[in-house]
């Protein structure tokens, strides 16, 4: 397997989290409609914010997220932009 690393001016990295996250009391609210506009919205916010989602997974009552992302921006201003 080859690795890909990324760089900016200061860093190389490869640095993938695995985010799951979930509504409230876990409701499958994640359904109708809703999981196709989440996953459009994520895609957006991750393009602007200069991330890149490997993998992306919306059951009705939770969200896998594999994405990697600069770690001079952080993953913490990620997930509260998402």
């Amino acid at each position: 397997m080859r690795r890909r690393f990324k760089s900016n001016n200061n860093v190389v990295y490869s640095c993938k989290y695995h985010v799951v996250w979930c509504p409230k009391y876990r409701r499958p609210v994640l359904k109708d409609g809703v999981d196709m506009r989440l996953k459009e919205v994520l895609h957006e916010v991750a393009r602007e914010r200069g991330a890149e989602i490997i993998e992306l997974e919306v059951m009705p009552d939770h969200v896998h997220l594999l994405v990697e992302v600069d770690p001079q921006f952080g993953i913490h201003r990620l997930v509260k932009s998402m």
